[in-house]
């Protein structure tokens, strides 16, 4: 009877282990992520409402002597930037079906299109007719674009992340696909703030 009695007891507190006593609760990943794109938001937002301030009060915008920006090239890639955004929500449907290959695929075409993205702006800025230290005007371009270029570059970071832990069995599927949807929320993230930058840069 003891050891029986002791059995049952051993039983109990294998029921009670710290990982089933986690397993129920909630997942706070997502809110974290949503928490941190908010104070990106809060940057870039920093960063608009300066150069708005700058147009309203500088007397000539841009400044006199600024070459005009050439907006083919940045069109297209922004085209480009945008349409990954679709590219990359096919990526996660396709995890959602517990379709892999799906994902990959879609995800890999993503990071294309944002290397393709990068290398535009690149050479956008190689043969601009002005430096950082032009002007106020230039200063502005040159941080607005390239600090949304750097968070393009970590983006890219997390949709290769991606694809290299998909190529573990099982690490993603139809129940368990965070890393996809944080991705892609990044993704997103960086999507509209381009659209913001390049209606206040090139367009207003």
């Amino acid at each position: 009877m003891q050891s029986q009695a002791l059995e049952e007891s051993q039983l109990t507190l294998n029921s009670h282990t710290p990982t089933d006593a986690h397993h129920g609760h909630p997942d706070h990943r997502l809110f974290g992520l949503v928490l941190f794109l908010v104070a990106e938001s809060m940057i870039f937002i920093g960063l608009f409402s300066a150069f708005l301030l700058y147009r309203a009060t500088v007397p000539v915008w841009p400044p006199e002597g600024t070459p005009e920006l050439e907006l083919l090239l940045p069109g297209v890639n922004s085209l480009i930037l945008i349409s990954s955004s679709f590219v990359m929500h096919k990526g996660q449907t396709a995890i959602r079906k517990n379709d892999l290959s799906g994902l990959r695929f879609w995800f890999g075409l993503t990071a294309l299109m944002g290397v393709i993205f990068l290398a535009g702006q690149l050479y956008e800025y190689f043969h601009l007719e002005f430096g950082l230290r032009t002007n106020l005007f230039a200063s502005c371009f040159y941080v607005l674009t390239g600090f949304h270029g750097l968070h393009v570059t970590f983006g890219l970071l997390l949709i290769l992340s991606v694809l290299f832990r998909s190529l573990k069995a099982e690490h993603y599927s139809s129940k368990s696909h965070f890393g996809v949807e944080a991705a892609e929320l990044y993704w997103h993230f960086v999507d509209v703030v381009w659209i913001i930058l390049f209606f206040l840069v090139y367009l207003l």
